[in-house]
């Protein structure tokens, strides 16, 4: 008996992913949960295990095609099984007599090449421009001296689709930016204390540092760890602390968990880790999703002050930037004093922008401790 395995839902939302490489070519035995096919979803790529045994009957697209959440995928039965549309072609064979000769394609028409004068033609040729890729503005569709010199006169330009990651990005900052209602508080925090204490703990991610001082402050806002749900809001009570990650193919965020359960130096592990296997397109994909906060340290690219987006599902993202000398005004002196440049945006249908200022100075005060 053949079984049919559709592509399922490995992730948050996820509507298509793309065959990378099959492991098992079409009459090949496979073993249950022996790794079938590699597929690439929005944010990792992914060894899809056979959730049956027997022989790989038909398969639900070639390497490089897209399919469907839902979409057969594979089907898998006894050696010398047949399977669907290929047993009913096989019974129309026997009973319907061989056709002598050919018929034209359905559908096929004569190709037709790009409708243009012929002194448009000579002109296309002598400026070099292939007639192809020119549209053309006139009558029916028909390219005019005027497109011709228009196509040289253009300036050069490149389209490229967009990547998977990148659609993803795309859609999800797109979606938060409609969604949810952004309020953006700036503040700045002396950063020799944290960075004395990087240097004695080896140098440690930046990360982690602020992760593991963030998380008390956390405690102490309980908003600023929520979410909305409908008319609810989900108040969290673990501390799951997303930071983002500068990749090759995008920015990710990859999350450690229970970051308040951890001491400082487990969480600088965790860090290292998830950033090499986000670089690397290692990482599952419940290490890329389900953050309840999420630190953005922009000073590793060379950042300051700026607007972060909050992450879909969460109520605030904090942004930190370069520490650099900046003029500070103390006891009616004028101080240089190197500081992190901080930017919190925050939901403001739960969170008012008093509430993001004592939060935003309860962060300077962990910072600087």
């Amino acid at each position: 008996m053949a079984y049919e395995f559709h592509l399922p839902d490995v992730g948050e939302g996820l509507v298509e992913a793309v065959l990378v490489s099959w492991y098992v070519d079409l009459g090949e035995t496979v073993g249950l949960d022996q790794p079938l096919v590699e597929v690439e979803t929005d944010k990792a790529i992914i060894d899809m295990p056979s959730p049956f045994a027997g022989v790989l009957l038909h398969r639900g697209g070639d390497n490089g095609a897209t399919i469907k959440v839902g979409s057969l995928l594979a089907v898998i039965g006894e050696p010398g099984e047949r399977w669907g549309v290929a047993a009913a072609a096989s019974r129309a064979e026997e009973q319907v007599a061989p056709v002598v000769g050919s018929l034209p394609e359905a559908g096929a028409a004569p190709s037709r090449g790009p409708q243009a004068l012929p002194m448009v033609r000579k002109l296309a040729e002598e400026l070099g421009v292939d007639l192809s890729g020119v549209p053309g503005t006139g009558a029916l569709g028909r390219i005019t001296e005027h497109d011709v010199r228009a196509a040289v006169s253009a300036r050069p330009t490149v389209r490229a689709p967009m990547s998977r990651l990148r659609r993803r990005i795309a859609e999800n900052l797109a979606r938060s930016w409609r969604e949810i209602p952004h309020v953006t508080t700036y503040g700045h925090a002396d950063s020799d204390s944290l960075l004395a204490e990087r240097s004695r703990l080896g140098k440690p991610p930046v990360e982690a540092l602020l992760i593991a001082r963030l998380v008390p402050v956390l405690v102490r806002f309980p908003a600023f760890n929520s979410a909305v749900e409908g008319d609810e809001i989900v108040e969290r009570r673990f501390y799951d602390i997303g930071f983002a990650v500068d990749t090759p193919d995008g920015l990710m965020v990859a999350v450690v968990r229970d970051a308040g359960d951890l001491p400082v130096e487990e969480v600088a592990g965790e860090v290292r880790r998830l950033a090499e296997g986000a670089r690397e397109r290692t990482l599952g994909v419940d290490e890329l999703r389900g953050q309840t906060f999420t630190v953005s340290n922009i000073g590793a690219v060379g950042g300051g002050l700026g607007t972060p987006i909050i992450p879909y599902g969460t109520s605030a993202i904090l942004s930190v930037g370069r520490a650099g000398p900046r003029p500070v005004v103390r006891d009616d002196r004028i101080e240089i004093v190197r500081q992190f440049p901080l930017s919190l945006s925050y939901d403001h249908r739960i969170i008012d922008g008093a509430q993001g200022r004592r939060f935003m100075a309860a962060v300077i005060a962990a910072l600087e401790r």
